[in-house]
């Protein structure tokens, strides 16, 4: 039955459309191999969390995975950078010298390496010089002690032991390309960036072109970067490219100028495009920084679909001072400011893990309205009718800062034919904190559903903890019923509005039902919904049975533990301590027989040394 102990209000906002550096030890589950411990696994098959399937592949990417036992290719100031790649064989290292600036387009040939062989692209500053593998390097390593808007790198002594590789010359892409069959190449202790002013630049690394693939490649504590106030619309760009890993590394100024600018989406890690393979990828304990999106793959054509991508422990950010009114605020060279979209988003992608990430701040104003991830299969301009988001597991992140928490839709009205459509996504042990729905011109949703042709199948949110002040769900679904889908043992304020339509007139399975009507609304938007063991708090309207009711956070008895920042979110397990001044009746209430809402526990460790 559902317990109301009353209808409280909370808040109601309106709905508009260094060397010191990040040291952690966190080991993903994934790793441990512990995924079947959670009570959203299938315990006898640990390929699986809930109805997602995990990566099958993964990329080893430790120095031990990368030997290079042959010699050692100084490249000093004035030499012949492309010579000395050209003329490394398998098994070199190719070292350039420290502080000093390699000017030029640079082609990465195939070569006859293998696991044993590795070419490996490094400053020739020592090891002991750089931060220890596993650790996230910063500007700092460059000689820049603080970038303006971003968080601080605690460098007490910046000093540039980095080898710059800079593109100087007018180009699509670049300094480093890959040529068809690049392989088994390390690149270690570099800052990869541009030069020329007002220019429009695609991505610092990627394949030659559409055609052109390359495999086993690893990106190790590198600091990639734009300029402060042009166009350089993406770092890595993964597409055409196998077995490739982002470690330890750090992105900033990857953005595209509003109005009179030549982009629209700019990315810190973007693929999932064109028709040659993708993945496994790996993507871990990296700084990413991006207007459009830190990390997007999908978005424009392909008839291949990226596959076993991890995504472990990275801080994905935009700094505030993006923001037009910001104090400092920073945009384009023309004067307007950047396109603001996402944190991260898939449009074609499958068998994702992603974990232990922080997302911060995004807000609307364009043509997003500050959602942090964005799942959205698409056929872009009906030239990827094989598109799909499929298998997607999101667990222990944090989002912070934001105008939306997620937006999962399969979308087609705009497409002569659909994607191949959304399915199997696992979300939990999720915490989204300050959701500002009028202040960053958005919806202060925790989510908006969507499901069109064909329909988005088996969507499981578990224990969420989430506070949106407009509503939990909105839903936009005109079509048939999202199939399988559940939200169990999660804390959400109802905000205004608990569970409501978002466009689509009498069309929208919402239509007809009254504020508040949540039960109504559930069955009929989604087949046979499993809601339950969730703690709403400030609700006014009917819920299904299962679920409890409390006028606020006091009386849904959450507090802070020692240390804790921000607002009361940790279930009282009684009385005292805590900021607590009752027990809870989240406290071992789920249906697993553990609190309801996120493991917060568990989403600390998960994401301890991101920030």
């Amino acid at each position: 039955m559902v317990k109301t102990l009353s209808l409280g209000i909370i808040s109601r906002l309106a709905l508009c459309v260094s060397l010191a550096v990040v040291l952690y030890s966190y080991t993903s589950p994934a790793q441990q191999d512990s995924v079947g411990d959670h009570p959203n696994a299938a315990t006898n098959d640990r390929r699986f969390d809930g109805p997602a399937e995990l990566p099958r592949l993964h990329v080893r990417s430790a120095m031990s995975d990368t030997p290079a036992p042959g010699r050692t290719l100084f490249v000093k100031a004035g030499d012949d950078l492309q010579s000395a790649i050209d003329n490394a064989k398998c098994g070199d290292t190719v070292k350039l010298q420290a502080g000093v600036v390699f000017g030029g387009l640079y082609h990465f040939p195939k070569k006859p390496c293998d696991d044993s062989h590795w070419v490996i692209v490094r400053t020739s500053a020592p090891d002991s010089s750089l931060p220890p593998e596993g650790t996230r390097i910063t500007p700092c390593y460059a000689g820049v002690a603080s970038l303006p808007g971003r968080p601080d790198f605690h460098c007490s002594s910046p000093r540039n032991v980095l080898a710059r590789i800079e593109l100087t010359q007018e180009a699509w892409s670049g300094p480093i390309l890959f040529s068809d069959g690049a392989n088994h190449y390390r690149f270690i202790g570099l800052e990869i960036t541009r030069a020329l002013p007002k220019f429009h630049l695609r991505n610092l690394v990627q394949a030659l072109d559409a055609k052109t693939s390359a495999n086993h490649l690893i990106f190790d504590r590198l600091w990639l970067h734009g300029t402060a106030e042009d166009e350089t619309k993406g770092g890595i760009h993964l597409s055409g490219t196998t077995y490739a890993a982002v470690i330890d590394s750090y992105f900033s100024n990857f953005q595209c100028i509003a109005r009179k600018g030549s982009c629209t989406d700019a990315q810190a890690i973007n693929g999932g495009t064109f028709d040659l393979p993708g993945g496994p990828y790996k993507i871990e304990n990296n700084f990413l920084e991006a207007s459009g999106q830190s990390i997007m793959f999908g978005g424009a054509a392909g008839s291949t679909t990226p596959a076993d991508i991890e995504i472990f422990h990275n801080h994905l950010f935009k700094p505030i001072l993006w923001r037009p009114g910001e104090p400092g605020f920073l945009g384009g060279y023309t004067g307007d400011p950047f396109i603001v979209k996402n944190n991260f988003e898939l449009k074609n992608a499958q068998r994702v893990l992603f974990e232990g990430n922080i997302l911060e701040n995004s807000w609307g104003g364009f043509t997003q309205a500050g959602f942090s991830i964005v799942l959205t299969p698409a056929n872009q301009g009906d030239h990827c009718p094989l598109c799909r988001v499929t298998d997607i597991t999101l667990r222990y992140n944090k989002i912070i800062h934001v105008a939306s928490g997620l937006l999962i839709a399969n979308v087609a009205p705009k497409q002569q034919r659909p994607s191949s459509g959304g399915e199997r996504y696992s979300i939990h042990d999720l915490l989204v904190e300050d959701i500002q729905g009028t202040a960053l011109k958005g919806f202060g949703l925790f989510a908006l559903m969507g499901s069109r042709v064909p329909p988005l199948k088996d969507v499981s949110f578990d224990h969420i903890t989430a506070f949106p002040p407009r509503a939990i769900l909105t839903i936009t679904n005109p079509g048939e019923k999202v199939l399988g889908f559940s939200m169990t043992n999660s804390i959400f304020a109802a905000g205004d509005r608990e569970m409501a339509g978002a466009a689509g007139g009498a069309k929208n399975c919402t239509a007809g039902f009254r504020r508040g009507d949540v039960s109504g609304i559930l069955n009929s938007c989604f087949s046979k919904p499993n809601v339950s063991h969730n703690l709403i708090i400030g609700s006014f309207g009917k819920w299904p049975e299962h679920n409890t009711i409390v006028k606020d956070t006091k009386d849904a008895g959450l507090g802070k533990a020692p240390g804790d920042a921000g607002e009361n979110y940790r279930v009282c397990p009684g009385k005292g301590g805590n900021g607590c001044t009752q027990a809870s009746p989240a406290s071992r209430a789920a249906s697993d027989g553990k609190d309801i809402g996120a493991d917060l526990t568990a989403v600390d460790n998960a994401t301890r040394g991101v920030i």
